[in-house]
């Protein structure tokens, strides 16, 4: 049994909760800026002192209103400074923030509110609470409501005006490290959400540890970091308060679709993103050269970028010419991409889903190291992360300080250490089977390579075996698929089937380009695009990529292309983008039985 367990660097304080973070980086540093707001065409600091002011006249006025310390308050909002504001208010309140996905139906609304025992709620927009209010009756004991458009936070300052500080100090003590700091909720990929309970420890010990072994990214001087994965997760959470401890500057950007302007005005020095994003960069950037007339010449640049990279990590000599190359493309590509990302980005963290050593080498070759990590809910997020220092694209990293790491005798990923969390609430039977004596069974397949890097292989429930018993992990087929620039979303099925198969929908944002670019009309309809033969004809070179990668028996002889979108709006997709696939198995039943009906007489057919 492959196992690595890696002291912590930080001696743990059992008495100390999230609220002493903020403290702490006040009394160290008062006048460093810690956030940033947009402020016209640019952004406004906001120092460490100015945060700790906000925040605890927000925390007195939740007093005033009738919080006490320990009372669960969900809270419904996109990534802004808001959000970070509310979350420390809460914590200096005493109090337990539930989160709530700001893209939530009212029944999952309602069921987190439920389950928890809230007895209050803040949403952001009229919108959410037009959706809570659907479910007002379903949560008798949520007491107040507060909504941020509406001016409530700015109310509720008013109202805590006559509230003490030393009785907000006296509330911000009270917990100690075991304590429940926060109640997340799973995305509910599979059943219904269950609640993990995180405690301040989890959050204090991983944060101390995690800035020391990430200090060459968040301990400069000058670091910073655009948020705008949701703070409702807890990869965001997480990162959040690991830069309140660290003193890195915090700008937030909600909508996804502003992101490079907003890149380019706040030139932050480290991005946090899932790998979609990296591959909408790349895909982007790819068509847009293809646009100009420049798509040979940034295939090209790629390709060179992805194997200088990977000479640079094997520790081999770079060829003279391809030094030369390197510098051409430098000048003709790199240096836009990394103008288009603001300037300043030198590090990347990712996680949710694997990057795959495509994407990671390309960057690599930008000047911008993307540090793949590893973690859940369950564990606070990271457990793995690549480090500056100690780094391995195709991997997710080495443990954390504080963590350890084994891989049970069936290759599921086991993990214990300061970042796992306490239970999971009022469900003793989920966390009891979730648990081998310390060890969290975290679902996850993978192994260790001699050097102590991990390398997530999939994920064990979803293991497909064909009728012919061949194993085969959906994610090493999905991945390279998904990097094709038209393709959306992709499932693979074939369990209990004679051959593997596979669901594709496109991406509707990087279609209408492709399609101009290849001479087709860029208006073109999902529902006709996904019976183009130029389109499928692309659709099956993604496939026939990542046949290549596996056996025979492996790989995907039929596909479909869906004239339908997965959103989480559909329900095939949770918050953090990943797909939902028993939903998807449910859903699409029809058409994956269709896959099977025909014979199938070559390696890659296609169906309509």
């Amino acid at each position: 049994m492959a196992q690595f367990n890696v002291p912590a660097i930080v001696p743990a304080d059992p008495t100390a909760n999230v609220s002493d973070l903020l403290v702490d980086r006040v009394s160290q540093t008062p006048q460093r800026a810690l956030f940033a707001v947009p402020d016209g065409d640019g952004w406004r600091d906001i120092s460490a002192a100015q945060f700790h002011a906000q925040v605890i006249a927000l925390a007195k006025g939740f007093a005033a209103a009738g919080i006490q310390p320990g009372d669960k308050v969900g809270f419904i909002a996109r990534t802004t400074y808001d959000w970070t504001l509310v979350d420390f208010a809460l914590f200096f309140a005493g109090a337990v923030m539930v989160p709530i996905y700001e893209t939530s139906s009212a029944a999952q609304i309602g069921w987190i509110l439920s389950d928890s025992g809230a007895v209050a709620c803040i949403t952001e927009s009229a919108d959410h609470s037009a959706r809570l209010a659907e479910v007002r009756s379903d949560v008798p004991l949520v007491i107040s409501v507060w909504e941020m458009h509406a001016g409530d936070l700015d109310a509720l300052v008013a109202q805590g005006a006559a509230v003490t500080d030393a009785e907000i100090e006296r509330r911000r003590k009270i917990a100690v490290g075991s304590d429940i700091a926060t109640l997340i909720y799973t995305s509910g990929s599979t059943g219904r959400p269950k609640g993990c309970v995180l405690t301040h420890s989890n959050f204090v010990e991983l944060a101390r540890n995690s800035g020391k072994a990430l200090q060459e990214v968040v301990a400069e001087p000058d670091a910073s970091t655009l948020l705008f994965i949701t703070t409702a997760h807890v990869f965001a959470r997480f990162i959040s308060i690991l830069n309140v401890h660290a003193g890195v500057k915090t700008g937030h950007q909600p909508d996804t679709k502003q992101l490079l302007p907003a890149l380019g005005s706040f030139k932050p020095t480290y991005l946090l993103a899932v790998p979609r994003v990296f591959e909408k960069v790349y895909n982007s950037a790819e068509q847009k050269a293809e646009a100009g007339g420049k798509g040979k010449i940034f295939r090209a640049a790629a390709h060179t970028a992805i194997e200088h990279s990977r000479l640079l990590q094997e520790g081999a000599r770079i060829p003279l010419g391809m030094r030369l190359k390197f510098a051409l493309f430098d000048k003709l590509v790199y240096s836009k991409l990394r103008t288009a990302m603001g300037g300043r980005v030198r590090h990347a963290v990712s996680g949710s889903a694997p990057l795959g050593p495509r994407l990671g080498h390309f960057f690599h070759s930008l000047g911008v190291v993307i540090l793949e990590g590893y973690g859940l809910t369950e564990t606070t997020a990271p457990a793995t992360v690549n480090l500056v220092t100690k780094s391995k694209i195709g991997t997710v990293g080495p443990v954390l300080p504080g963590v350890g790491v084994r891989i049970a005798d069936d290759g599921e990923v086991e993990v214990r250490g300061i970042n796992v969390f306490k239970e999971y609430w009022r469900n003793p039977e989920a966390t009891a089977a979730a648990f081998d004596g310390e060890w969290f069974r975290t679902g996850d397949l993978g192994e260790f390579d001699q050097e102590g890097f991990l390398k997530i292989t999939g994920r064990k429930k979803e293991i497909i075996v064909t009728a012919g018993g061949k194993n085969v992990a959906p994610a090493g087929l999905e991945d390279p698929i998904r990097a094709n620039p038209i393709v959306g979303q992709v499932v693979v099925v074939g369990d209990q089937k004679p051959f593997i198969s596979a669901l594709i929908t496109l991406d509707p944002e990087m279609l209408p380009t492709w399609l101009g670019n290849n001479g087709l009309p860029s208006d073109m309809s999902l529902e006709d695009a996904a019976k183009n033969d130029a389109v499928r004809a692309e659709v099956q070179r993604a496939i026939d990529v990542a046949n290549k990668g596996v056996s025979r028996a492996e790989s995907i002889r039929k596909f479909v292309i869906l004239p339908t979108e997965w959103t989480e709006a559909s329900g095939h997709l949770t918050p953090k983008m990943s797909i939902k696939r028993n939903v998807i198995m449910d859903d699409f039943a029809a058409q994956i039985e269709e896959l099977y009906t025909v014979p199938v007489n070559t390696t890659s057919t296609s169906i309509s």
